[in-house]
């Protein structure tokens, strides 16, 4: 390796084999030991696919059940998570060039688990007022109560929203998702207005914050004593004016998300004027919690760092910031984007270290990026 996408799907047939189109998802089923791998086939005048291979066994490298799910819209920007009773997926679904809203659907794991030759989804349409929307990823093997519903949230005006998506796989009349609820935070200001202003040394070319959307992952933790936790982040404003402002992270823990949700603890990381954003947030079985983030400037190169908090600090605060590389090259032409499929998650076998993979650049160029993957554990978790 590394190998194309579709190589999973290699004698499937259809779109899902001969479409290489990119954004990948790779996530580990925990309760099962498998691992779920996809990306979308989305064709320029359609039909429209999630590719979904499921592995038979533990082993990532053996083999898989594959699935192709379709949609009348392109499928734009999958999230993913996996719950106890299906995997959960969003979409920015768009007509032609017309954004539709977003879209939230759960995929039948048991029947994929299983390897049936079928597998259905069930499947809810937002209106154009919403995308963006993140649907919750377990992490530890502490399962919420029988029946909870899986969480769906994306960001509001200073504020979060959150519904609930309950799937019914024996009676689909019966499922249900619900909502939003509005959970207040403190008010922000989205980073470069939700578009293009991170700077980097050496070039004018500026870098996508994305900020105009919840980053990936909304993971959820539900603890021994029997509080659940969700925390997320997002890019936000740091700064009175244009020279001065800059890109900076912000992160929630929401609690009860069963009962009445409320915003736990939050928090603006902006320790310098270093421009922080493309953050990825998780926490470990002891309720440590660690963000990975891109950090650039005027005077740096786009680089790789992360910032941690254990459980019993003081409430609302970050800190213990650690480089994992500093890149040596610039991402120049007229490219902007940068790597919003950042990703922490933690690992299942001590519950304790984490993995982040996110992009950085070894040299100034266009198309050169390189993909960083490491792993750190905080101090105490055992």
């Amino acid at each position: 390796g590394p190998v194309s996408g579709n190589t999973l799907f290699s004698g499937f047939g259809g779109t899902c084999e001969t479409s290489n189109d990119g954004d990948p998802i790779v996530l580990y089923d925990k309760l099962a030991d498998r691992w779920v791998l996809m990306q979308f086939a989305v064709p320029t005048n359609g039909p429209y696919y999630q590719c979904v291979a499921v592995s038979k066994t533990s082993d990532a490298t053996g083999a898989y059940d594959r699935y192709a799910f379709q949609y009348s819209g392109f499928n734009d920007y999958p999230k993913a998570g996996v719950w106890p009773d299906g995997y959960y997926i969003s979409y920015n679904i768009f007509t032609g060039n017309t954004f539709s809203g977003a879209k939230v659907c759960a995929f039948d794991r048991a029947s994929m688990l299983a390897g049936a030759a079928t597998a259905t989804q069930q499947c809810f349409q937002l209106g154009t007022s919403y995308g963006g929307v993140l649907p919750a990823d377990l992490d530890g093997k502490t399962l919420p109560a029988t029946g909870t519903p899986n969480f769906f949230m994306n960001l509001g005006t200073n504020s979060l929203n959150m519904w609930k998506f309950h799937a019914d796989w024996a009676t689909t009349a019966n499922s249900t998702f619900s909502g939003p609820t509005n959970i207040p935070v403190t008010a922000f200001n989205a980073a470069c207005g939700g578009g293009t202003c991170v700077p980097q040394s050496g070039t004018s070319n500026q870098l996508d914050s994305l900020a105009d959307r919840a980053m990936y992952r909304l993971a959820y933790r539900k603890f021994a004593d029997g509080h659940e936790a969700m925390v997320v982040n997002h890019a936000v404003k740091v700064g009175s004016t244009k020279r001065s402002s800059y890109s900076a992270t912000r992160w929630y823990e929401i609690r009860n998300p069963s009962t009445a949700p409320v915003v736990f603890q939050q928090s603006t990381y902006s320790p310098d004027s270093t421009s922080r954003w493309m953050g990825s947030v998780a926490m470990d079985k002891m309720g440590n919690m660690a963000i990975g983030y891109s950090a650039s400037s005027s005077a740096i190169k786009p680089a790789i760092r992360y910032a941690s908090r254990l459980a019993g600090d003081t409430s609302n605060t970050l800190s213990n910031e650690t480089a994992i590389v500093q890149g040596t090259g610039a991402q120049t032409g007229t490219l902007h984007r940068w790597g919003d499929y950042t990703h922490l998650s933690v690992d299942p076998v001590d519950d304790c270290t984490f993995w982040y993979t996110a992009q950085y650049v070894k040299a100034d160029g266009t198309f050169n990026w390189s993909t960083r993957i490491a792993s750190f554990k905080i101090n105490g978790c055992q």
